[in-house]
């Protein structure tokens, strides 16, 4: 039986289908450098360079590789900002078949140890800063070949003298007898040309790595055909064209920021503004001076920027398209930004979404034209999402809780691990692959859905299932509360009882008196067991390299700073 699809009614002039080309994603950049030769490709610190010049930096950084020795199958790790070197190495790995494992530059040393050691990466290309990090992996995994490069080999002369005077000069030196390749003087060099690998779209392209709230983060690997379906989609979403300047302020170990952002605006020939490390007066200025139309963020960016004074006197009128994702999006900060933007001269809906990375990025979107409070959207192009019962693939009626279970073209290949592979692309009745999210939602009758949480934070409360997301929505719409999240305790009597952990938002100050008005508050919005019985103030949550909660790292006996039981 067909699935049905109701949401196709909200997709307006959105194309219901797209045909995706069989092939990879060098050959997709290459085809914009052929059509948009001249235009501005990526915009760094002020420094522009065209297609044509990505191109041929691309080639270049290709037959670097090449010479190094690296191959089809090969793996080098990346861990870089959101910038030129960063962009430039992932596409060349692809041109000659080699996977890209993208790292979060901030890693520990541990961390680098153990992620390169996973991947099997033999080569890695990383800021100086980080040399220690990773010069101690040599010798000690695959790692063999460490390609090191400066944040300011991207700028201009004058640029890079700037730069050394504020920034560069504060870094710790590489020793002189480091073993290590240096990416500006790979990129002077001649070298003989490198063929294109003849690997074909549904390869493995690049392996990034899930968010690692609730444990141990997983590789996941991802196919040219994922990537590309990915970008199209996302684009054809906001009807990005040539000419639309894309403000990326996502990293690129991320799929949100390397997928949604950087490959999905190159692939189309838009100005991808890159932002290596986010700040709100930083990204408040690009907003003033490169006037974007489309950006996207977490909760935590818009909320900076919601506050940013500098933007109350801008114009915001470029503003076609803002997205929220990676996190729960407190009502307060969607209604400050949207209100921020309208006061300045443009009209946006900070819309909110539905992904995770073993779909590169996004899965479901809010549609521009028909918004629906408390929906994280409906399916993109070519996307099929249904709610089954958890552990089987029997489909739920319309408003019944269930798993989130989702098939289509940019459904990853697996896990670096094929046993846990196994637990979550599954076979069902109807011949496809559905990836079981182990996340909780429902759908509406017109298509719509809706997220409640993770089965592994869903909460069994008196034989009630409660879902801290519902809880934490309704605690955030507390005037005093910045943000909440709750957690479910061991309890004899009720198996689990609801306790919740809350940032105020100043100048609201922690008492007893307010954790019983915040814990009062969800009495009166909640069905009583989804309310907390325990509440702690917190001055901040930790977090993991994503940016979420650590919950697991929430619940190990960090201080409080005040609560009421």
């Amino acid at each position: 039986m067909a699935l049905s699809r109701p949401w196709l009614r909200a997709y307006g002039d959105v194309p219901h289908s797209i045909a995706y080309p069989e092939t990879t994603l060098y050959d997709v950049i290459m085809a914009t450098v052929r059509r948009v030769p001249d235009t501005v490709a990526f915009d760094f610190l002020g420094c522009t360079t065209t297609y044509r010049e990505l191109g041929r930096l691309i080639d270049q950084a290709a037959e670097a590789f090449a010479a190094l020795g690296m191959s089809t199958g090969d793996r080098i790790a990346i861990a870089m900002p959101t910038s030129p070197q960063g962009v430039v190495a992932f596409y060349a790995a692809t041109k000659i078949g080699a996977v890209p494992v993208m790292i979060h530059p901030l890693s520990t040393a541990p961390e680098v140890e153990r992620l390169v050691g996973l991947s099997h990466a033999r080569f890695a290309l990383a800021l100086d800063a980080l040399y220690d990090r990773f010069g101690g992996a040599i010798g000690r995994t695959f790692l063999e070949t460490l390609i090191l490069t400066r944040l300011s080999d991207a700028l201009s002369p004058l640029k890079r003298l700037g730069f050394w005077f504020a920034q560069g000069r504060k870094l710790p030196r590489v020793p002189r007898a480091a073993p290590v390749r240096w990416w500006k003087e790979l990129m002077k060099r001649s070298y003989p040309a490198a063929s294109r690998s003849q690997i074909d779209t549904n390869a493995l392209a690049a392996i990034l790595f899930s968010g690692g709230t609730l444990g141990t983060p997983k590789g996941i690997m991802l196919s040219h055909r994922n990537f590309i379906s990915d970008g199209l989609q996302m684009a054809a979403w906001v009807g990005l064209r040539e000419g639309d300047r894309v403000l990326a302020a996502l990293p690129l170990f991320h799929g949100f920021g390397l997928g949604a952002l950087v490959n999905a605006g190159l692939m189309t020939g838009c100005r991808v503004i890159l932002v290596p490390r986010f700040s709100a007066d930083v990204v408040g200025r690009l907003i003033r001076r490169k006037r974007p139309t489309m950006m996207a963020g977490v909760p935590t960016m818009f909320d900076a920027l919601g506050r940013d004074p500098s933007l109350r006197r801008a114009d915001l009128s470029c503003l076609r398209a803002a997205f929220c994702g990676g996190d729960a999006l407190p009502p307060s900060v969607k209604q400050r930004f949207e209100q921020l933007v309208g006061e300045r001269g443009g009209q946006v809906n900070l819309l909110e979404g539905y992904g995770l990375t073993e779909a590169v990025t996004g899965v479901m979107v809010m549609p521009l034209v028909a918004p629906r409070e408390g929906s994280v959207g409906v399916p993109l192009p070519d996307m099929l999402v249904k709610i089954c019962r958890p552990d089987s693939d029997e489909e739920l009626p319309d408003r019944e809780d269930g798993e989130i279970c989702v098939s289509g073209p940019s459904v990853m290949l697996g896990y670096l691990d094929d046993t846990a592979t196994a637990a979550v692309l599954k076979r069902h009745t109807d011949g496809r692959i559905w990836l079981h999210t182990g996340d909780v939602g429902n759908r509406d009758a017109d298509g719509y859905f809706y997220f409640r949480g993770r089965l592994k934070r869903m909460i069994k409360s008196s034989g009630f299932n409660v879902y801290p997301a519902e809880v934490e929505q309704v605690l955030c719409q507390h005037p005093a509360v910045a943000e909440a999240c709750v957690v479910g305790v061991p309890d004899q009597s009720q198996g689990e009882r609801v306790q919740a952990f809350v940032i105020l938002r100043p100048p609201a100050t922690p008492s007893p008196r307010l954790a019983e008005e915040l814990i009062a508050h969800c009495h009166s919005r909640l069905i009583k067991w989804s309310c907390p019985r325990e509440l702690e103030f917190r001055t901040e949550f930790p977090r993991t390299r994503m940016g979420k909660v650590d919950v697991r790292a929430l619940t190990q006996g960090q201080s409080a700073t005040g609560g009421a039981g």
